[in-house]
């Protein structure tokens, strides 16, 4: 039991010792002095989105047929580039 906690505490240790960058002192003094930006209202935020006209299941249907695309693409591509013949002969000029 020791021994499998060992990687573990080595592990938590380590961690431990890990440099972060600095970011203490990032922001400029015009960052700070500026006022937090205004909040808006969620509800006609959602309304325009609704307005927008895009469709949930169209849009994704359109991703999936894109995605089932480039699989086939890929699919095609890890076939050989070489034909029969043209393999035979490499095989033949190689030995």
């Amino acid at each position: 039991m020791n021994r499998a906690l060992l990687p573990l505490v080595s592990l938590a240790l380590a961690a431990g010792c890990t440099q972060f960058p600095a970011l203490d002192r990032t922001l400029t003094p015009e960052l700070q002095a500026a006022d937090y930006p205004a909040l808006m209202p969620l509800g006609p935020v959602l309304a325009a989105a609704a307005r927008s006209g895009a469709d949930p299941a169209r849009e994704n249907a359109a991703v999936d047929a894109r995605l089932n695309a480039l699989q086939a693409r890929a699919a095609s591509l890890r076939g050989s580039v070489l034909s029969g013949a043209e393999r035979l002969r490499l095989e033949k000029g190689l030995r």
